[in-house]
This record gives C-alpha cells, structure tokens and sequence, in this order.
C-alpha cells in the first residue's frame, strides 16, 4: 500500500472510538499483532501529512515495539494501551548514533516539532552500559508534554529536551530512571508527580536557562531515590530550580545542588552570571534532612510564594498545559444569506464534519478551517444575526484546541452574541 493511501486511510479513520482512561479518540491503532492500522508507529506516523494543521491522536495497543521513531508532525498525541504493557525500545548508545548517524536521531524517541503528547506509556533505552550517554527521549520542539510514562535508560540524559530558546516541557505521573544529568531540560519545565530513580553516584537533573534569565525547571511532589551516594542536582550553564513538597531517600548524600565548573577543560565552562538560585519548600529526605534543602522563602524571587507556583506560573504564562478552557469565538461575520465565519481565540483541530444547531432548529455544516483560528460554516436556510443569539449546539462532530494540553478541550456550546 502506497503512503498516499495510507494517508487517505488515516483521514477516514477520523472518529475512532478507543477505550482508554483518558483519551476517547483515535486516528490510527498501531498493534504488533496487526489487529491495529499498522504494525509499527514508525509506519503510523509515516502515514500522517507532512505538514500537519490540527491534532492527531495515535493509539498503540499492548506489546513490545523495538524502533527508534522520529516524531516531526506537530500536533501528535502517542497513548498506550497501558503503562507498563506498551513498550517502546531500542538500544543506541549516543557515541554510537555520532559515528554512524542516521536521519531518525541518538533517541529512542526522537521529537523535532511542537505541541507533541506521549501519554500512559514505556520509552526505554535498552543499552546495558551505566553512565554514557543514551537518550530514551530527544526533543528540540516546545510544548511536549509526558503523562503517566516511564522513561528508562541505564546511561545518562535519558530524557533531553534541549530548545533552549522556547522549549516548554510538562511531565505529571511519570517514572524516570537513568545516570548522569537523566532528567536534563533546556529552557522551562514543569514536573509533578514523579518518581526518578539515579543509577549511578552523579546527579539526578539538571538544567540550563542559556540565555533567559526566566527559565526555570518546577518540581513539584517529586520522589528522588538512587544507589548509596547520589546527589540530587547540577548544572553547568545558568540554572533554576525549584523544590516543592518534594521526597529524598536516604541514599542521597550530603551534597547540595552546584553549578559544576572544568577547570581541566575550560572550553567547556559557559558564562555564570545570575548566581546560585536553588529555592525550597516543605522537602524532606528520609533518615533525615540536610541544610541545605531546608525552606529557604526569604531567598525566594520577590513576591513569589509556594501557593502562586502551578504549571502556568511555571511557564511565565506562556502555556497553560493544566487548562481545561474550551476556545472561545471572539467574533462572527455573516456572507450574504448562508454563510458565516467564526473566529476563535486560539487554532482549532476539526473531527469529523461538525454540524452545529441554532436554537431555532437552523443546521450549520462545516465547511472549511481545519488548523486555523477561523472556521466557516454553511447553512441551507437565510442565517441573520438573530439566530446567533442564543448559544449554539453541537448537532454532530467535534471542535477542540489544538495547543497540547493536559486534558482535550472540546467546545461543548458556542456564544456568538455579540
């Protein structure tokens, strides 16, 4: 089957129903036993346009998929059946990637565009060395968000999302493991919920805020375990970090997070200008706490307390992953007797062909706008202003954001009045 095939297959698939806890909605099934559309998600996402406008959603049944992937269409939600059951591996030292390159990436999950969703699934670097680089996920888009996933390498930088200008990352419920620097982004990053677990006596996360000074990585309710004598954090470029009600086993030494200098390679060192800016909340570690991760407010930016840091907050209101706030028509233009256009406040992804009802039993069909910020809709009767007075219903199809969030956000009714 040609990949223009597969394409048109994909578009009519549009509407799938799949039982998951979260997501009601699949465009394609990937199943190794080929109960699915495709036995891979290398040839599920080969399928999707090149330059894709609105939200696909990719539905990966139980198994064990061995490939590496390249993710390069914006918009992309990947759920597993189940968090421990749907298992994407593959073995790939980065060195080993660097000498014989090819064009998916060093990742076992590689992610070169934005708005991309990984949820209820297992990304595993299956390499067995500890300590090398070997990535389980390499991002250089903005706005990834990983939900409920475990995300494993037995090397370092197993999860490097590295955009340092815009990057803006969200991770909640997940479990991640590796060696050095194994949760390490570049630019803003929100974590809540999580478990990380260090394989070696280095440290667990790192950051670097290059050049804007408001970057920041947020842990929130986070547990830190490891072997006997991990520290907790490091950074050799400017850094932000922020600990709140988070955990820290007994087997962390005594070792505050550092800005980590090479007086052997100075080639290496990057300028240090804003100073050490680590700040604490409620943290404590088991057999005891040490000093210096003991609340320290008064260091805090000014103004700033625990009870204003949420996911937005974390993002300088740049992205809002937790909003479940459906887009909103900011204004509607009537052409001639049987058109209208809707204009919204934020771009759109389309399901199927929406129809909407009028409260006075007018039909509405869906004519064109798939991606955009501007929908138009026709209608088989005279349409006036007055009919827009009245919220609109959804007599079929569906319309929801298309920025990556937490939860989808369908429009339930549309108000038109102006």
């Amino acid at each position: 089957m040609n990949r223009l095939v597969l394409s048109i297959a994909a578009i009519l698939l549009a509407g799938m129903q799949i039982a998951t806890a979260k997501q009601q909605h699949a465009d394609l099934v990937v199943a190794a036993d080929g109960s699915g559309n495709f036995r891979s998600l290398t040839e599920a996402l080969q399928s999707l346009p090149m330059y894709n406008y609105q939200r696909y959603v990719v539905y990966v049944k139980n198994g064990v998929y061995n490939e590496k992937i390249l993710i390069d269409r914006d918009y992309l939600t990947i759920v597993g059946e189940s968090k421990d059951s749907t298992i994407i591996e593959f073995s790939q030292l980065r060195s080993d990637w660097q000498a014989r390159p090819d064009y998916i990436g060093a990742a076992v999950i590689n992610i070169t565009s934005d708005d991309v969703i990984l949820e209820n699934l297992t990304v595993r670097n299956t390499q067995p060395e500890v300590g090398p680089h070997a990535f389980a996920i390499y991002g250089t888009g903005t706005r990834t968000i990983l939900l409920n996933c475990n995300v494993t390498s037995n090397g370092g930088d197993t999860v490097s999302l590295w955009n340092y200008k815009n990057g803006m990352y969200y991770h909640a419920g997940c479990y991640f493991e590796g060696s050095v620097d194994f949760v390490c982004p570049r630019g803003w990053c929100y974590i809540r919920d999580s478990r990380f677990y260090e394989n070696s006596k280095t440290a667990a996360i790192w950051h670097a805020a290059v050049t804007n000074k408001a970057q920041k990585m947020v842990l929130e309710n986070c547990s830190f375990d490891g072997v006997p004598g991990y520290n907790l954090a490091r950074h050799h470029y400017e850094a932000q970090f922020f600990f709140l009600n988070c955990s820290f086993s007994e087997t962390m030494i005594n070792k505050p997070v550092f800005y980590h200098h090479y007086p052997k390679e100075p080639e290496k060192n990057r300028p240090y200008f804003y100073g050490n800016r680590y700040f604490y909340f409620n943290c404590h570690r088991t057999g005891g706490d040490y000093d210096w991760h003991a609340d320290n407010l008064t260091s805090w930016p000014h103004g700033i307390k625990p009870d204003d840091v949420d996911a937005e907050w974390a993002f300088d209101g740049k992205w809002s992953p937790e909003s479940t706030r459906a887009p909103e028509v900011v204004k509607f233009e009537i052409k001639g007797d049987s058109l209208v256009l809707l204009f919204f406040n934020e771009l759109l992804c389309v399901r199927g062909k929406p129809v909407l009802q009028t409260s006075a039993g007018k039909k509405l069909t869906f004519r064109e706008g798939q991606g955009r910020d501007i929908l138009s809709f026709t209608c088989n009767q005279v349409i006036t202003e007055k009919d827009f007075e009245s919220p609109i219903a959804f007599f079929s199809g569906e319309i929801l954001g298309n920025t990556a969030t937490v939860s989808e956000r369908k429009i339930s009714l549309l108000h038109l009045a102006q």
